[in-house]
């Protein structure tokens, strides 16, 4: 069987420029077969953009991975998707200009439902394990640099992220990220 064209349908969230992905797969009994990124058919649906590093990462539940961003000297967007198990996917704006500036917005990803986040230039994303076990993958338009790496506290009051538990496992660089009141005494995203 020939498969047409992926067809990729993105929807809007409240947070302007931060886009859920759905795509088009075929699936029988023997599984499924999915195009999880196709240029073309993305430009078509209107997010068109260049990624140049695929990242895939595992976690065991209970890891709290971020938050984290690379400032305008190397800006990044993510195409976010969870290919092994669920996780809650976070992304939070920290474009000083922007409406919603310091909002969040969250979703499940997860291998079932095969929905991706889209994740633009100036926003802070982590993400939560929900299942025993997952792996995340994104796809990364500029090349991770460790001196353009920021980040900020996962649980920063000012902001008011709802994970799903209190005590997450960290990473020792993630235990100490700045706060939102830091983050804005020098936006990198003006």
């Amino acid at each position: 069987m020939i498969l047409n064209a992926t067809k990729v349908q993105l929807t809007p969230t409240p947070l302007a420029d931060l886009v859920v992905v759905n795509i088009d797969y075929f699936e029988d009994e023997r599984g499924f077969f999915m195009e999880s990124w196709n240029e073309k058919d993305f430009a078509a649906a209107g997010l068109g953009c260049r990624f140049v590093q695929d990242s895939h990462s595992a976690s065991r539940f209970g890891v709290l991975r971020g938050l984290h961003y690379q400032s305008m000297q190397a800006p990044v967007s993510k195409l976010v998707r969870c290919t092994v198990g669920r996780i809650l996917d976070v992304a939070v704006d920290l474009r000083a200009s922007s409406l919603t500036f310091g909002k969040w917005f969250s979703i499940e990803l997860s291998a079932q439902n095969k929905t991706l986040l889209y994740v633009p230039v100036g926003f802070a994303h982590g993400f939560a394990t929900l299942s025993d076990y997952c792996e995340v993958q994104y796809k990364q338009t500029d090349f991770y640099q460790p001196e353009a790496e920021g980040g900020l506290a996962w649980n920063d009051p000012h902001i008011g992220i709802q994970w799903p538990y209190a005590n997450p496992i960290l990473s020792k660089k993630d235990v100490h990220q700045m706060s939102f009141r830091q983050y804005r005494t020098n936006p990198s995203f003006r």
